[in-house]
């Protein structure tokens, strides 16, 4: 089978805190696509109008683009209000619309564990809130499926998207993610979630403890799932979020050594 030619993009931030720091290394590793995490030491959603504008400057400056703003919204439990997430959506959109994206990452609010059906409804009707919202502003937003959240599990993932029925909705696909709640991505998640893929995350995960590894290391399943999306016509980006040094509830790093040699194993797999 033919490779198509991906679109590759990483999270900057795995790199350093320093945004024009950030594009000096993905440049360096050949990407002209980053994945808006943070900058400067702050998230994306606390950056106001005058840091975005810099920030949109640095980008043009060497010739990148954004792939998706990667946001924390929906990373938080159900014991906050629903505007809390309402606003940080809303600052994320501000900075789509100046870094130039039209996808904005969200997650799906922590439950208790063993209390997700319990909380279904819940979670069902805020992240529909969220949906409306960025569907009026000609946005998508993309469910990262992530352990210890709602949507931890294929099933799950499914059960969401479909529920809320939009096309303002789709899915980030993680596969070290699914790994680190005992899912292997081609045999469990593929066949649920493949037509609501419209974004994947490139990391690898050990089936035994869940480590993060370079892709191809771990039970990410990564030579098959290329092409399975090989085969779907998938046209969207696989970004870079190595996380070899550090992997965090908000966040990893790799360091500039790490990203090259998450890019490497990623390479390897495609030219192979």
């Amino acid at each position: 089978m033919s490779r198509p030619a991906f679109t590759l993009s990483a999270f900057g931030d795995e790199v350093a805190t320093d945004l024009e720091d950030q594009l000096a290394a993905l440049d360096k590793a050949g990407l002209r696509y980053l994945e808006f995490r943070s900058a400067w030491g702050r998230n994306v959603v606390d950056l106001g109008p005058a840091e975005l504008h810099r920030a949109r400057a640095a980008l043009d400056a060497r010739g990148f683009e954004v792939s998706a703003i990667g946001s924390p919204v929906g990373k938080s439990g159900l014991e906050r209000p629903p505007a809390y997430e309402l606003d940080r959506l809303e600052r994320a959109l501000a900075a789509a619309d100046t870094l130039g994206t039209r996808l904005v990452r969200v997650f799906s609010f922590y439950v208790p564990p063993g209390e997700a059906d319990r909380h279904r409804a819940e979670v069902h009707d805020r992240l529909g809130g969220l949906v409306s919202r960025a569907a009026s502003a000609g946005a998508v937003l993309l469910l990262e499926n992530e352990k210890d959240l709602y949507g931890d599990t294929p099933e799950r993932c499914a059960d969401l998207l479909a529920g809320i029925g939009s096309p303002s909705l789709r899915l980030a696909f993680d596969p070290a993610n699914f790994v680190q709640v005992g899912v292997r991505p081609l045999e469990r998640a593929w066949p649920l979630l493949a037509p609501l893929v419209a974004h994947v995350h490139v990391k690898d995960a050990r089936l035994e403890d869940g480590t993060v590894v370079p892709v191809g290391e771990g039970g990410g399943q990564w030579p098959e799932l290329l092409e399975a999306l090989t085969a779907s016509g998938y046209a969207g980006f696989l970004t870079l979020e190595p996380h070899l040094v550090v992997a965090g509830p908000s966040g990893g790093f790799s360091g500039e050594a790490g990203l090259n040699r998450a890019m490497e194993a990623l390479r390897n797999l495609l030219e192979g």
